[in-house]
């Protein structure tokens, strides 16, 4: 499949042994979290702690800081698993950030790290994330965060981002943001349409051990929630979720009113209501990414074409979440690091953010 670039987007090349998606992705997640900090000559944030409250009077953990002469505030946090305390590739984006220029707030989404021991609210997949974003960017600007507000994720994050854009479009006057103060949303690999994807995430033995990993790290999550709310949850349910479709059948669906995880899994896709985004919207996505069925690959396109404001940068290489640059592809991005999704991403938002004008 060729690669589909903007002309603001350097071609990804990655290192010759990392030119298979799952190599790509096995690379990032157990070899480069160990030695990204080396050579990294971005300092660390000195954030601010604080609780916001999210859609629905929910609380929600975040950081917050605001550089000197702030262009503009990055909204961002981490994939289906995690805390603020263990993402390194949020780490690598928010140091990215701020010294750009743009001030940052990172959360714990639902039922994550601290937000998780604060409620026992489950997560929605981005149906009301979404809504979470937007509650976000009006409490970080009565902060003192600047506008306009870039909405930023990755894999799982970059669904409840895009809800985000979804919810912005929606947003009451009330609620403390004016028009064009989110100025648009960026993502990494953002997860589409969650029923093929995991319908191919357990297919072949490879794929599978990666459900596996993902599933034992959501029961430990379902583990700590009850050990925070016993009143709210069943260990029996809990024992029975050993699975990622498990989790949500066990756990989240009924608490939302869903059927089906299937139902739940349809509704909370956010393919079929990309076509009406209005907001700027830049996804980064990888023909090779492990994770995810190369089924949607034509239907995002598609998409694409369709819509003067999403940006799609489609790579042949990359995997889930990788994107680890080679020093040729450092040399040819004008890179200094090998964080190429990272750099890319907040090009576009200087670009968009610089400009009122859509592809054509």
């Amino acid at each position: 499949m060729p690669a589909f670039l903007h002309p603001f987007a350097a071609p990804f090349v990655p290192p010759w042994f990392l030119q298979n998606g799952l190599a790509m992705t096995l690379y990032t997640s157990l070899v480069a979290n160990r030695s990204w900090q080396r050579g990294f000559t971005l300092g660390p944030i000195t954030y601010q702690d604080h609780i916001f409250k999210g859609y629905g009077e929910v609380p929600i953990f975040g950081r917050w800081a605001v550089p000197d002469r702030a262009k503009g505030t990055i909204i961002a946090t981490y994939g289906i698993t995690g805390s603020l305390d263990d993402q390194w590739q949020l780490e690598i984006l928010s140091r990215k950030a701020y010294h750009r220029g743009y001030g940052i707030v990172v959360f714990d989404w639902r039922a994550h790290g601290k937000t998780g021991e604060l409620s026992p609210t489950l997560t929605s997949d981005g149906i009301y994330e979404g809504h979470d974003y937007v509650a976000l960017a009006a409490q970080a600007k009565a902060l003192g965060c600047a506008p306009p507000f870039w909405f930023m994720g990755y894999s799982l994050s970059g669904q409840l981002a895009l809800w985000g854009a979804k919810a912005a479009m929606q947003r009451s006057p009330e609620i403390g943001l004016e028009p064009g103060e989110v100025g648009g949303v960026a993502v990494v690999c953002p997860s589409l349409d969650s029923n093929r994807s995991l319908k191919y995430l357990t297919q072949g033995p490879l794929r599978s051990q990666l459900e596996k990993a993902i599933s034992r790290e959501l029961k430990r999550l379902a583990q700590r929630l009850y050990q925070a709310h016993p009143a709210h949850f069943d260990l029996a349910a809990i024992d029975r979720a050993n699975n990622i479709w498990g989790f949500d059948h066990e756990l989240v669906i009924a608490r939302l009113g869903f059927a089906s995880v299937e139902d739940y899994y349809a509704a909370s896709s956010p393919l079929p209501f990309m076509a009406d985004l209005t907001i700027p919207t830049l996804i980064l996505y990888a023909a090779d990414d492990p994770m995810f069925s190369p089924e949607i690959i034509p239907d995002l396109q598609n998409i694409d074409a369709a819509n003067p404001t999403l940006d799609l940068v489609l790579t042949n290489h990359g995997g889930h979440v990788g994107y680890y640059s080679s020093s040729a592809g450092q040399r040819q991005a004008g890179d200094s690091d090998p964080w190429w999704a990272w750099n890319r991403a907040l090009d576009w938002v200087e670009r968009v953010g610089g400009s009122t004008q859509t592809k054509t």
